[in-house]
């Protein structure tokens, strides 16, 4: 006859153990559905709105804040999720043990948390041990939050951040709210675009009425550089006030401009008018985040620190 071990049973062995546990041991690591939960936390899911924006005038319409994410404020919101089972000192010295396990288990498992919400992943543990992923260590987090019509009339927007021209890993990107976007990166930006989502090919002309123009293009649908005002044709309209291209007289004036693709057939005016989709960047100098890490138990302990709040106290009751 076979008994199979249960979880309370494990846990009464560990309730009556004297010693922690080791390190090695398989009951020292978090499962994996806690690992991922934490790993999620340190990247604001599931973090209420109000705890983010704590007034609405912070963000206020057509908007876009930048910050940094504090690495110190997230460990301790892991380190609050954690104490739900620290009912005593025997669990609290065994998580003031491992947490700096802790913390660079969920250090690695951030990068996967994307993946987790858009369900590229269907078996957790097997992506996080796949032979030649790499290691992560904790590094600044940065991100903004965009509070605009473009998140929900653009559904699908593209978001990409640079750091000297090197692409930075995208840790999360999730709509709020119908207005409301958020998004993380691996690192600190010194350039982000956000791009009209390519959902198909657009033609079309640029400008206000009635001072339209179009772009000259080469053959392969760049951007022709042009002594004249930045490389552009001004659109002929029909007569009638009704704001209708002259297709033709279009043709014509292209087929006229030096150095642009030959106007022979309707392909070649397609690349013409062709209406690649729109690109908000953001630039700057990407200045040198803040400390990651701030030992909040090292501060509590330091004694010359809890001197000057002893006096603080004391002198404000004198």
């Amino acid at each position: 006859m076979t008994f199979r071990v249960t979880e309370q049973q494990i846990l009464t062995g560990r309730l009556h153990a004297s010693a922690q546990v080791p390190d090695a041991d398989s009951l020292a690591t978090l499962p994996p559905y806690i690992d991922a939960f934490l790993a999620h936390l340190r990247l604001l899911v599931g973090v209420p709105f109000h705890n983010l924006v704590p007034d609405a005038r912070l963000l206020p319409a057509e908007s876009i804040r930048f910050f940094y994410l504090d690495r110190s404020w997230t460990d301790r919101l892991v380190d609050g999720a954690i104490a739900v089972g620290q009912i005593g000192t025997r669990e609290l010295a065994h998580a003031q043990a491992h947490l700096p396990g802790v913390q660079k288990l969920v250090d690695d498992s951030e990068s996967l948390v994307r993946d987790l919400q858009r369900r590229r992943i269907t078996d957790y543990v097997q992506a996080k041990t796949a032979p030649g992923r790499p290691r992560v260590v904790a590094d600044a987090v940065t991100g903004f939050l965009l509070r605009s019509g473009l998140v929900s009339g653009w559904p699908h927007m593209e978001v990409r951040a640079f750091r000297a021209r090197a692409p930075l890993t995208l840790l999360r990107l999730e709509r709020l709210s119908p207005g409301v976007m958020i998004a993380l990166f691996r690192g600190v930006p010194d350039r982000v675009e956000l791009e009209e989502p390519h959902h198909g090919v657009q033609f079309g002309v640029d400008g206000d009425s009635p001072a339209y123009r179009v772009f000259l293009r080469s053959n392969t649908g760049e951007q022709v550089p042009s002594r004249e005002h930045p490389g552009t044709r001004d659109v002929p309209l029909r007569a009638g006030g009704k704001n209708v291209v002259h297709v033709s007289a279009l043709r014509d004036r292209l087929h006229r401009a030096a150095g642009t693709i030959r106007q022979t057939g309707p392909a070649a005016f397609a690349i013409s008018v062709l209406n690649p989709p729109f690109q908000q960047p953001f630039q700057g100098a990407g200045a040198a985040p803040p400390p990651v890490k701030v030992s909040v138990a090292g501060r509590v302990l330091d004694d010359a620190l809890f001197t000057r709040l002893r006096l603080t106290i004391g002198g404000s009751h004198g």
